[in-house]
Parts: structure tokens; C-alpha cells; sequence
């Protein structure tokens, strides 16, 4: 279905009947203005913003990130961007947003929204390694303000759709939602008109969707990496002129392939001083585990079972356990019985609660080969059984876990989980927000360099050169310690 397309006649903000829907998304990018974001929308986004930089930098010891490296050393240009955690290596911009996106990504530590996808891996790395790139410095609030267009457009894109708001089936979102966002916060940053901006989501559009089936392989960490890297070069590309269907978003067999029951809309009010970023009443989830999302309610589900266990009987005794039962939505991609790699477990429902279950705890190194192939491990997995209770649906918004521990001697302790600590609505505390990015940033920076992004991020709309965040970034040791602080108030 095609909708019609006419030119508007001055920029009002209000939506003609008759304008298109990409049209009013690209009048939309353009138009929005710092003077519109909200103290809640800057919090959550400084949050956002922190979060990824510090699951990003541990994500640079990953395999799949070193093997990205090696393959994007390979090109050049004259423009170079930082690498994340990487004092002496930059790459041609489209390179580094890839993978510093990939970095972000490859832990499955990066923040969940919804409907379902991560927003900020497929925009932050993106606007990161063009302002870099940039002749002219874009100032810390011009970041701020592309990056949360990058994530409004996201969001606008996903309630296109209520098939969106379930766990995904075919596409992986952030390869089709996250795509447009990188091309629409690069767009803004680049100050491209309002047919610009349309035309990259256009160029990005084709550039959109990748299968579900790579998820829980080293391929899955990509999908971000393309994201960023993509649709930065759709914004460059319509900067230089380059056009694509103006109306990808009105058409069922244009952006709405990726979706059985497209039904899109124009954004409207774009210039009101009461402009309502959907990240204002929409918080996004932060991660405690490097796992899917869904591995967070089977987690503390498993805890607090072993904790009723071990209140009675004094200690968790694998040979006294005759069965688990894990009630989780249906959901097959993360129903993982037998993980072989990491990224498997990643997406295991029974690894994860088994790994509770016998360490009464899950953190970053339960992921690694020698707990994945643990004898009490594999035993304790050959004890599980997965059931998918009608009425748990398959949603980040409205799932539960339930795990049952039964023993040899009959005894059953149950437990629950309806909204796991991280969860949107039960956001994790500044204090642990920060712990969490210090720890993981710690593994790759200097005491310094934590201190310097945590600095500049918590001042974000004050920083005259966004690009500091970069000198930071790459700060791996106290020899590349600087004095940046005089340039950032």
C-alpha cells in the first residue's frame, strides 16, 4: 500500500493529511531541537549512553571483536576514528562505528528496550566515529540530541507493529529498527535537510534485516556492528546526494516487509516545546549478565529457589536434586538444552538456571569454556525439564520464570519471577549503574580513562568537543594519560 506523498509548504511541525510518513520522519529528524529534551529523556539517555560504552570496551576482549578488527584493518582513508579501548589503532569512520558495534554486542551485555531491541549499540558507535570524523566538532549537546533521535526513531518504527512486541521470531530487531536509527541520528549530526534525512532512511531501509537463525553465534554481534556502520554510511551517502524510494516507510512492500502487520504512522508535533520522546514514559532495561534478556528472569527465578533449598536443608547438594522444571515463555531460539559455545549459552534458558542453581551466582566468566563443559554441570542440565505454561507470553513486558528444584526425598522449592532488579520497571540504581560500567570498563581503561568517561558523559551537555570522549576511550594505561579536563566545561 502506498500512501500519498505530496510537498509540504513550510515547515510547521504539524502533519498535513495528505504528507507522507517518511516525508514527516525526515522533517522530523531535522527539526528536532535541544530546547525539546527533557531532564528525564537526558537522565536516561546519559544512562544509556554510560552503559554501552562500558559492556562496548569489555566487549573488546571478546573473539568475535578481534576477528572484526583484523578484517577492518584492512582498509584506510584519510578520515580515522577511534577504536574503542584501542590506544594505537583507528580506522576509517565506517570501520569503527562496525566494530565498536560489534564490541558493544558480542557479550550480549547491551540494554534492551521495547518493544524488543537494543537501541543504543546501533547509534552510539555510529555518532561516536562521525564526529570524529568531522571537520567541524560537534558539541557534547548536539551528541545528546542525535543520539536520542536515533533512539525516537527506533521506537517510533517498532509500534508499527504489535508483532514487534513480542520476543522476535525472524528478524533480529536491532538489524532492521537499529539500521534506520544509526541512519537517522548520523543524519541529524550531519545537519541534513529534511529530504536528506528521508532519503537516508530510504538508502538504510535496503541495508535492514538480518535472520534470527544467526543468533546465538558468533554472527549475531554483527548485526549491531551493520546497524552503525550502515546506516552511517546511508546518511553520508544522501549527503552527497544519493535518493531512494521517499516513501520506504509508507509502503507495506518497502519497510514494512519486515513485519506481518504493518500499520505505520506520521510523526506529528515534531516542533511543539511539548514534543513526547517515547524514551520519557519507555525506559530501557539494563543488563547484570552478559546473557539474552530473558536469561535475567530465569536467573533470579534460580536463585531464590536454591535460596528456599538451602534455608531447609542447610546446603545445595547436586545428587540430592531429582528434577528442575523451568516454566518460561515459548520462545525456540533461546530454548538451548545442551549449549555447546558461549554464545549458546548466552541463549539457554537451561544453562542459565543451571548455572545459578550450582554456583549461586552468574557473572561474566560463567561463559567461559571450562563452566560450560563442567561434569556437574552437564549433570545437573540432564536433570532439566522446559514446560511453556499457556498465559506466559512471549514478551519482554509481560513474561515470568518459574523454577522448580524437586529432590530424591520429595521435597519441592519453587520460585518465581514476574520483574528481575534491571528490568524497566525496576531499573537498576545509579550506584550499581556505575559499578557495573566501572567494572567493565576497568577491564580495558586506566583508572583515568573510567574517570574521564564517566566525567564527560555526566557533563555530556556541557562538553564543547564531543570528541573528547574518544581521547578517553582509547586511554588504556597511565602513559596516555592527558589533561582534558580544561577542554570540557
Amino acid at each position: 500500500m502506498l500512501r500519498k506523498v505530496c510537498k509540504v509548504f513550510g515547515l510547521t511541525g504539524h502533519v498535513s493529511p495528505l504528507q507522507g510518513i517518511t516525508e514527516s520522519f525526515g522533517a522530523a529528524i531535522h527539526a528536532l531541537n535541544t530546547t525539546q529534551l527533557t531532564d528525564g529523556v537526558i537522565k536516561r539517555s546519559k544512562r544509556m549512553m554510560l552503559d554501552t560504552l562500558g559492556v562496548g570496551l569489555l566487549g573488546t576482549r571478546t573473539a568475535v571483536f578481534k576477528k572484526a578488527l583484523k578484517y577492518s584493518q584492512m582498509f584506510v582513508s584519510k578520515e580515522r576514528s577511534s577504536v574503542w579501548g584501542k590506544s594505537e589503532i583507528t580506522l576509517p569512520p565506517y570501520y569503527a562505528a562496525f566494530v565498536n558495534g560489534i564490541a558493544v554486542h558480542s557479550m550480549d551485555f547491551d540494554d534492551t528496550w521495547h518493544p524488543a531491541t537494543h537501541p543504543s549499540g546501533a547509534v552510539l558507535p555510529a555518532l561516536l566515529a562521525l564526529a570524529e570524523s568531522l571537520h567541524s566538532q560537534p558539541s557534547g549537546l548536539d551528541l545528546l540530541l542525535a543520539f536520542n533521535v536515533g533512539i525516537e526513531v527506533q521506537g517510533r518504527l517498532m509500534r508499527f507493529s504489535r508483532e514487534a512486541y513480542n520476543i522476535p521470531e525472524r528478524f533480529h530487531p536491532p538489524s532492521v529498527v537499529g539500521v534506520m536509527g544509526s541512519a537517522a541520528a548520523s543524519a541529524k549530526l550531519l545537519g541534513l535537510s529534511p529530504a536528506q534525512c528521508s532519503h537516508a532512511l530510504a538508502i538504510a531501509a535496503s541495508s535492514a534485516g538480518a535472520p534470527l537463525a544467526n543468533a546465538a553465534t558468533q554472527t549475531k554481534p554483527l548485526h549491531i556492528g551493520n546497524a552503525a556502520r550502515r546506516g552511517l554510511e546511508a546518511a553520508q551517502l544522501a549527503q552527497l546526494g544519493l535518493e531512494g524510494n521517499p516513501a520506504i516507510l509508507d509502503m507495506d512492500s518497502g519497510f514494512g516487509v519486515y513485519y506481518k502487520d504493518y500499520s505505520p504512522s506520521a510523526m506529528a508535533d515534531f516542533t511543539s516545546s511539548d514534543f513526547k520522546w517515547i524514551l520519557e514514559d519507555q525506559n530501557v532495561a539494563v543488563k547484570r549478565i552478559p546473557a539474552h534478556l530473558g536469561m535475567h528472569w530465569v536467573v533470579d527465578a534460580a536463585l531464590s529457589a536454591r535460596a528456599k533449598l538451602e534455608n531447609t536443608v542447610g546446603n545445595f547438594d547436586l545428587s540430592q536434586i531429582r528434577q528442575v522444571t523451568l516454566r518460561v515463555p515459548p520462545s525456540k531460539y533461546v530454548d538451548c538444552p545442551s549449549p555447546a559455545t558461549e554464545h549458546q549459552a548466552r541463549h539457554s534458558f537451561q544453562f542459565n538456571a543451571c548455572t545459578a542453581l550450582l554456583d549461586n551466582r552468574v557473572t561474566v566468566s560463567s561463559y567461559c569454556e571450562a563452566h560450560i563443559n563442567r561434569h556437574a554441570l552437564k549433570e545437573l542440565l540432564s536433570k532439566v525439564k522446559v514446560e511453556t505454561p499457556e498465559g506466559n507470553q512471549p514478551s519482554f513486558d509481560k513474561m515470568y520464570c518459574e523454577v522448580e528444584v524437586e529432590t530424591h526425598e520429595g521435597r519441592s522449592y519453587v520460585a518465581r519471577c514476574d520483574t528481575f532488579y534491571g528490568h524497566w520497571r525496576k531499573p537498576l540504581s545509579q550506584e550499581d549503574l556505575m559499578e557495573k560500567f566501572s567494572v567493565n570498563a576497568s577491564s580495558v581503561l586506566c583508572t583515568e580513562g573510567v574517570e574521564g568517561v564517566i566525567d564527560v558523559i555526566r557533563n555530556i551537555e556541557r562538553v564543547r568537543e564531543s570528541s573528547i570522549l574518544g581521547s578517553y576511550l582509547r586511554m588504556t594505561s597511565s602513559q596516555h594519560r592527558q589533561l582534558y579536563r580544561s577542554r570540557i566545561l
